[in-house]
């Protein structure tokens, strides 16, 4: 279920009777906000609001002019604004200069309301797709970086910085906790750079003891040492005309952190058992979730070297303080993982999702394809990826929120139902069938929950409300024709 279901539609409704939006809003329902503007206001109020759709009544005083305004004003923006035109006159001239004009749809008078739900309901989906098109050509246009997932302003900074460093020849440093995705944003530097088409060679300092840290950097001579049989390169010279990844510096020991400076000085290495320099055109990118800043002034860490590996610092945020990315992270490691476990396509649940914003991620973004991989794997047969397809850890969350009081699991939990329940109907207009689709739960289970809720009988007086309702919509429909027939 996308966001965009869940938000209030803002509708301006142009008509000459002021009384018609009281009439109109309580049939509509919550779902729905009508804002009552004259054709001359409404487009100004186009530039200064945001707007889902226009309901346009073409029966009003200088109706040709005013109507021909409006329209032209709402489908020339750069996301056309959906007109849905109603008239007296089923398939008149006005209806037919409406389309001209590029009306979205047009109704006829008197208006069915659930006709006009379902006309609104188009336009929404028609300006929701437009909207996510133009932003996506506004992202791709600011030169999102491919790899570099999420739209939070830490992950907009990052992809600036790394679109900018890519094409000169610093030295960068990437800092961060662990699963932050340093690696990512060093191949995403090199994939961007002149050296692209050069080797990328990635090294942890954490995967190999001290003793043989010297000789993977930098290689060695035949006979350098008892077993050296042959002469061997080392990372350095691998990654000659490329980029080198040096993942987890602060893990460096101080004797060779002299031995990587000098080499970055210098431009050169020499192998294990040789006193010759080789020449080297290597671009140097480290990583650490260490405080390197701290270990200088504890003596732990060359300042030196320091300072000649941070020329330029790219900040990686935690998963927790950029939740907003959460979403879209997910969503992509869904795809991924459906198609490498060779699952059927899902979509993710809102308790799912608002469970993965709650949780603390002390992993990060690693943890979260953790979790998002064992969800998919172990899914029912349900077209949704579920609260009941969640670890356990997070599977509490979806009930323990900041709106529970104190009280019984169980209350809790039964509230929790309730409201699911409720909000469902509700985006759907008291449609049952549609509810439980929702939901993820049969049209029988819904009737017992129902039941069990007393929603059943919030839904009789809600059904008693719209028919009072939809009788006095009906008596301003038939005063307005008379008004209408009596200007004519």
């Amino acid at each position: 279920m996308s966001n965009s279901s869940l938000q209030q539609k803002n509708v301006l409704l142009v008509d000459a009777d002021e009384a018609f939006g009281e009439v109109l809003q309580p049939l509509l329902g919550r779902g729905y906000l009508l804002q009552e503007s004259s054709a001359a206001a409404a487009i100004a109020a186009f530039d200064s609001e945001t707007f889902d759709a226009v309901l346009l009544n073409l029966d009003t005083p200088n109706h040709q002019e005013n109507s021909r305004l409006v329209l032209r004003a709402a489908t020339s923006r750069d996301v056309p604004l959906p007109v849905i035109a109603y008239s007296w006159e089923a398939g008149g001239q006005k209806v037919l200069d409406a389309f001209k004009e590029c009306a979205f749809d047009t109704l006829s008078q008197p208006l069915d309301v659930q006709q006009m739900r379902f006309a609104l309901d188009r336009a929404f989906r028609r300006v929701a797709l437009a909207r996510e098109l133009v932003e996506a050509r506004r992202l791709l246009g600011a030169g999102r970086v491919e790899g570099l997932l999420g739209n939070s302003k830490a992950m907009e900074r990052v992809s600036e910085v790394t679109r900018k460093v890519a094409d000169v020849f610093t030295t960068v440093l990437i800092t961060g906790e662990s699963g932050t995705g340093k690696g990512v944003v060093a191949q995403a530097i090199h994939r961007l750079s002149p050296r692209s088409a050069k080797p990328f060679v990635a090294f942890s300092v954490c995967s190999f003891p001290d003793s043989l840290i010297e000789d993977e950097l930098f290689g060695h001579e035949k006979g350098a040492f008892t077993g050296a049989a042959q002469a061997r390169r080392g990372r350095f010279e691998e990654a000659n005309g490329g980029t080198i990844f040096i993942d987890e510096i602060g893990d460096l020991a101080l004797p060779l952190q002299a031995k990587l400076l000098r080499a970055l000085q210098e431009r050169t290495v020499e192998r294990l058992g040789s006193n010759v320099p080789r020449l080297l055109d290597v671009r140097v990118i480290c990583a650490t979730n260490r405080n390197l800043e701290k270990m200088v002034e504890d003596g732990t860490f060359r300042p030196d070297l320091y300072f000649r590996i941070s020329v330029v610092k790219i900040q990686m945020h935690t998963l927790s303080e950029r939740k907003e990315d959460i979403p879209l992270l997910a969503e992509h490691c869904l795809r991924i993982f459906a198609k490498s476990h060779n699952k059927a396509a899902r979509r993710l649940t809102p308790g799912f999702l608002s469970a993965l914003s709650r949780y603390s991620w002390p992993g990060n973004v690693r943890e979260l394809q953790n979790v998002i991989e064992r969800s998919v794997v172990l899914a029912n047969g349900s077209e949704y990826l579920g609260v009941d397809d969640l670890p356990d850890e997070l599977r509490a969350l979806t009930v323990a929120n900041d709106d529970m009081r104190a009280g019984s699991f169980h209350d809790a939990v039964q509230g929790f139902k309730k409201e699911l329940v409720r909000s469902a109907l509700r985006m759907h207009s008291g449609n049952r069938l549609k509810a439980a689709v929702e939901l993820g739960i049969s049209r029988c289970y819904l009737h017992r929950l129902l039941n069990q809720f007393n929603l059943a009988e919030e839904e009789s007086a809600q059904e008693a409300l719209d028919v009072a309702l939809l009788e006095e919509f009906n008596e301003s429909q038939a005063q307005r024709k008379r008004l209408t027939a009596g200007n004519a």
